[in-house]
């Protein structure tokens, strides 16, 4: 079907530990990314966000339930087969100079999965200088170190690294939380742009709603590892229907005083039962 979601997790359970640590992650969990969408997953620190994101990468294994991409149950695929999957599904972590090798060159890094996947040095080399401009770097600078670059721009070289094979779903896990507000607004810029270009799907995990507004179309909230509200994202980050949702939202900062005395007032009432 065409109109049948990219990736699907159903009913998805996930413990961490044994005995009496164990602890229960995910909860049962269910939510879909259709493609060309970004699904945005809020929650606070704890709530099962980046384990979720894990998940679906392959890097944590369910206890229960399942996640199906592009009509195919993932979760226990053979190690090869796992493997080429990665071609179809990438990742943008928090911290971008902790997810590339300090002592690689940038063209080398983003070179990698391309000469992986059967790519010649040549063809290698144009495509990395092409991806470079398209995350706005130049691609004189290919032969540059991670360290020789600041914070925003190390995030693009991370950007454009996910996004080189073509891949049709990245999870992005808190892809802005470690930048300034003004590197921020330009990060989330260029991924609204590349997903208009490519048409890729996002799965963007975040705690700031302010952030999740401006580019999820729909949202997830998480909290204590249970989906508890999705919805679309006009109306999950200006007027959610559950009380935690609620908290996330009275939680994110507003330059209106007025607007910022409003959230206020509603959380009153959140925390006194009234609302």
């Amino acid at each position: 079907m065409a109109d049948a979601p990219l990736l699907e997790v159903n009913d998805l359970s996930l413990d961490y530990g044994r005995g009496k640590s164990l602890f229960r992650a995910l909860d049962h969990v269910s939510l879909e990314i259709h493609r060309g969408e970004c699904l945005g997953l809020v929650g606070e620190s704890g709530s099962g966000k980046s384990t979720l994101g894990k998940a679906i990468l392959g890097l944590a294994q369910s206890v229960g339930g399942e996640i199906v991409f592009d009509g195919r149950e993932i979760q226990r695929l053979p190690p090869p087969m796992r493997r080429r999957l990665a071609k179809d599904l990438q990742v943008i972590f928090q911290d971008p100079y902790g997810s590339l090798s300090p002592a690689m060159t940038i063209g080398r890094i983003l070179a990698e999965p391309l000469r992986v996947g059967g790519m010649r040095y040549e063809q290698a080399k144009t495509a990395v200088g092409e991806m470079l401009e398209r995350v706005s770097l130049p691609r004189e600078w290919i032969d540059r170190y991670p360290s020789e670059f600041s914070g925003g721009q190390r995030q693009r070289i991370a950007i454009a690294r996910a996004l080189i094979r073509q891949p049709r779903l990245i999870v992005c896990d808190e892809p802005v939380s470690a930048l300034d507000v003004t590197t921020q607004s330009t990060i989330i810029d260029l991924l609204i742009e590349l997903q208009r270009e490519t048409g890729v799907a996002y799965l963007f995990i975040s705690h700031d709603l302010a952030v999740v507004r401006r580019i999820c179309h729909r949202v997830a909230v998480l909290f204590k590892g249970q989906i508890v509200e999705q919805g679309g994202g006009e109306k999950m980050t200006t007027n959610p229907d559950h009380p935690y949702s609620k908290r996330l939202l009275m939680a994110s900062p507003v330059a209106d005083p007025t607007e910022q005395a409003r959230r206020r007032e509603a959380w009153l009432q959140v925390r006194t039962g009234q609302a």
